[in-house]
């Protein structure tokens, strides 16, 4: 005799569903959370060695504000290029890409300019005539800046993926990697220039 289960379809347990975020996101979360604490290191190491004195005071090159402006600019131009993919418009997708790499590299282009121009004012980062202030601006500024090289090594290898047609409404992932790393460029950087006026230089 066979028994039968009481178990009704709607009583039946049911899978728990899980928050698992993908591997490759998870990783780079990681990284930016890394990328967060030394930044935080930096700029209270900043503040701390400001407090004890012999810190010079001089003011930001105006090509800063400039550069600024560019990578705020490029993350609307990565976020048009992201809502191209989802819509799969293609050909503004990598439109979007591309003028993303073009503000970033004029933004380290700004950002190099904005050195010459600091050692013009006789700001250095190191050697007899150097000062804790810009030895801290040209460290923040300039790993950033290697960070934000990596951003555009991602976007052409993003970009190369989209020119295979591999990048679209059902292929995000990469994508979404990209942008949101290049996102928090943007942010970090926004973040340090406003560090810097606020609490001087």
């Amino acid at each position: 005799m066979s028994i039968r289960s009481n178990i009704t379809p709607k009583t039946r347990e049911q899978p728990t569903p899980t928050l698992a975020m993908h591997p490759k996101k998870f990783a780079l979360w990681l990284f930016i959370v890394s990328i967060i604490m030394l930044f935080a290191g930096l700029t209270s190491a900043y503040i701390v060695r400001r407090a004890e004195g012999n810190w010079l005071e001089f003011e930001l090159p105006r090509i800063f504000y400039y550069s600024t402006a560019v990578i705020i600019i490029s993350s609307l131009t990565m976020h048009w290029a992201y809502v191209s993919a989802k819509k799969d418009e293609l050909g503004k997708l990598k439109a979007g890409l591309w003028l993303t790499f073009l503000l970033g590299v004029v933004f380290l282009v700004l950002q190099w300019l904005g050195w010459v121009e600091l050692v013009e004012m006789g700001v250095f980062f190191a050697g007899s005539q150097s000062n804790p202030a810009g030895s801290f601006l040209y460290v923040l500024s300039g790993l950033h800046g290697l960070h934000l090289i990596g951003g555009i090594i991602f976007l052409l290898i993003i970009l190369a993926a989209a020119i295979r047609l591999e990048i679209h409404s059902k292929a995000m992932v990469r994508l979404e990697m990209c942008a949101t790393y290049w996102h928090f460029m943007d942010i970090l950087w926004v973040y340090l220039f406003v560090f810097l006026l606020v609490n001087g230089i």
